[in-house]
């Protein structure tokens, strides 16, 4: 027997053994440790340019990164998770005591239906008022019951929820100082060629600022603009719809217009023609636009992945990781695609003949 290649074999499947042992330890806080990354990726451009002004004072501009990160991150997400789940309350108060009910709002709309919709809607078994009244009340009941769930949540993960920020924080500082000698560390590890593992590195680190800063801000901006017009209208909770608008927003396809429009076609339902015409106008040419005016100036053409494919890797790694996934979903999808493009580059292929 080759006693060299049973030496290498058996390190490693320690090897193997250990990192699996070790990253078993670390997935309680996956969620710390992968936004810890995401935020040390963002801001190691702003870290390099302090780092230039103050070279032999490595912790300190470590130290200026990570307020600056507090300030314009973590604060304003805290004071927006603060005001989401004191209006979530609200509005699940309101829905238990009736004042807040679908139902009735559903039964405005379709009674100024068309006869065509009307008609629509009977072959969906919506043609009653009755039945759109129930539908719409189990709806609410099972949105109510979703609220109360996640509010009682929040409330028991409090100590939790802070453990993981300060894990986040404490890993981010360390990623921020020592990152580059790390990732030197990984790289040299990696047992492929510099080339590729350079272009994968490279494909990575762009993503996922593409991912957050274009998603991120687009889907804060849309949601921002929704709880503003809600508010300007007068609707209760606007940082709630704002919130949910935003969340929409990750999703290609889809988009923030779930929220608004039915809102819209209530207004106009109501004969509150002048609000529903402010709110589809503000949809379509405030709200609607962001996304073709932003997302081209924070993605770049050549990073950005076909709709279809960001909307699936989205879907999919949300529901594997939670609100994480929606930069999982398309880092792990953008990585197939530039894996698959090193073991199979495209080639041009000549037209074909009319």
């Amino acid at each position: 027997m080759n006693t060299s290649n049973l030496q290498n074999r058996t390190f490693l499947a320690l090897l193997m053994a250990v990192s699996a042992a070790f990253l078993t330890i670390l997935w309680p806080f996956h969620g710390a440790v992968f936004w810890a990354v995401v935020l040390a990726i963002l801001f190691m451009p702003l870290h390099r340019r302090l780092l230039a002004r103050m070279p032999k004072r490595h912790n300190l501009a470590t130290l200026c990164t990570l307020g600056l990160c507090l300030l314009l991150v973590i604060l304003p997400m805290a004071l927006i998770s603060l005001s989401l789940v004191q209006e979530a309350a609200q509005v699940y108060e309101r829905m238990r005591s009736g004042d807040l009910n679908f139902g009735r709002y559903g039964q405005q709309i379709l009674a100024a239906l068309p006869d065509w919709a009307t008609r629509l809607l009977a072959h969906f078994h919506l043609s009653s008022l009755a039945d759109v009244q129930e539908k719409l009340s189990a709806a609410a009941v099972q949105a109510s019951q979703f609220l109360a769930t996640k509010a009682v949540n929040i409330g028991q993960n409090t100590l939790g929820f802070l453990v993981s920020i300060g894990i986040m924080l404490y890993l981010l500082f360390f990623l921020l100082r020592d990152g580059t000698a790390l990732v030197a560390r990984m790289r040299n590890a990696i047992p492929l060629d510099e080339a590729h593992k350079r272009d994968l590195g490279s494909k990575f680190a762009t993503v996922v600022r593409a991912t957050v800063k274009g998603n991120i801000v687009v889907a804060a901006s849309q949601g921002a603009l929704g709880g503003f017009i809600f508010w300007v209208l007068g609707i209760q909770a606007p940082v709630l719809w704002g919130v949910l608008m935003a969340f929409l927003s990750l999703l290609p396809a889809i988009g923030a217009s779930l929220i608004w429009i039915p809102v819209a076609l209530y207004y106009f339902a109501t004969g509150a023609t002048t609000q529903g015409v402010v709110l589809t106008g503000f949809g379509v040419f405030v709200i609607g636009l962001v996304d073709n005016l932003l997302r081209p100036l924070l993605v770049g053409k050549d990073t950005k992945l076909p709709d279809y494919l960001v909307l699936i890797s989205t879907l999919g790694g949300m529901s594997l990781f939670g609100l994480t996934g929606f930069v999982i979903g398309p880092a792990i999808a953008a990585l197939f695609v530039a894996v698959w493009d090193l073991f199979a580059p495209e080639t041009t292929h000549p037209p074909i003949p009319d």
